[in-house]
Parts: C-alpha cells; structure tokens; sequence
C-alpha cells in the first residue's frame, strides 16, 4: 500500500545532542522542582484562564517525556495549585503521557509547530487518555506560551534580550524555520 500524501514538508524539530544527555543524567533533579514552580506561577499569572480551561480534565495527571533529555515531568494542572516535578521515569497510573524531543513539546505550545503534525509524522506520541491530552494541547495552543519569557521574563530587558536571541537562534535549527504552523 502506498504512503499517503501530506501536504508539506515532514516537521523534524531539532533534538539535543547525545553529549548534552548524557552529561545531563548524573545531575540531581531537586534544584529543577523551584524553577518548575516558577514557571508554572508565571504561566498562571500570564495566562489565568490556562488551568480552568481544561475543564474535566484539569485534576489529570500529565507525563511529558522530552525523548532527548534524560528526565521526564509530571505535570497536575489543578487550577489553583498547579504541580509539576521533574522525574527520571514516567511514573505508573498516568492519565496521559506525551513523548517527543524537547523542541517539539516547546513548540507545540508556543503555537510555532503544529502538533497535529508533530503526531501524525510520528514525531509525537500520545498515550492514555486522548482526549485529556486534546484538552491539554487546546489550552496550551490557546495560549501562545513565551517559555523564553516565563524562563527569563524575571531579568527585565536582559531577559526579555536573551530570550529573544534564544527564540532567533532556534528559528535558524533545521526543521524549525521560524514560521508558524497557522
């Protein structure tokens, strides 16, 4: 049976070097969870709405395993006490996990890549409960997240400057381009 056609290019995001991984894996997970909790009470001060939105999916449990890193997150997007923590293996008992390479969740939720297509090109995968990580993926497209500035918005114009070099630098990594999915 032949391939189907697809209308574009296929979306390959970058992945980090093998090197950086594996240099990465000795490292301790614990000063990640403070800069974790930063990140989501940045989020929910930008983006109130975020949490609720994800109506009777907001009290799920989310893994988010970047596949070239060597830890995972948990993510519990309860609105109001939002969690997430850094782990080395996708714990059991997940609603749902997402995999792929950490350029590809960023840009899935800065709305820079279509997830659809991060999916059905199997640069994604999805598991568990579809339809929580459908609510997930919708409320986070929704949002047009700036991880440069949740990451680096506390240093002023520094941040907002380094962010935005980072942000150019990315749009010039094979497979991103810099232009949006829509």
């Amino acid at each position: 049976m032949p391939e189907p056609e697809t209308t574009g290019p296929r979306v390959m995001p970058p992945r980090l070097p093998p090197w950086l991984s594996r240099a990465m894996e000795p490292l301790p997970l614990a000063p990640l969870q403070p800069v974790l909790a930063l990140m989501l009470a940045r989020i929910g001060r930008a983006h109130p709405g975020l949490y609720d939105r994800l109506g009777e999916h907001a009290e799920k449990r989310f893994g988010l395993d970047p596949t070239d890193l060597p830890f995972s997150f948990v993510l519990e997007p309860r609105p109001g006490r939002p969690l997430a923590r850094a782990v080395r293996v996708l714990p059991d008992g997940l609603d749902a996990s997402i995999r792929g390479p950490l350029a590809g969740l960023i840009g899935m939720a800065e709305g820079t890549l279509d997830g659809d297509a991060l999916f059905f090109s199997r640069v994604l995968w999805v598991e568990g409960d579809v339809a929580a990580s459908l609510a997930l993926r919708n409320a986070i497209d929704d949002a047009r997240i700036d991880f440069g500035k949740v990451l680096l918005g506390g240093l002023g114009p520094v941040g907002a400057r380094l962010a935005d070099v980072a942000r150019a630098r990315m749009r010039t990594l094979p497979g991103i381009g810099g232009q949006p999915w829509n």
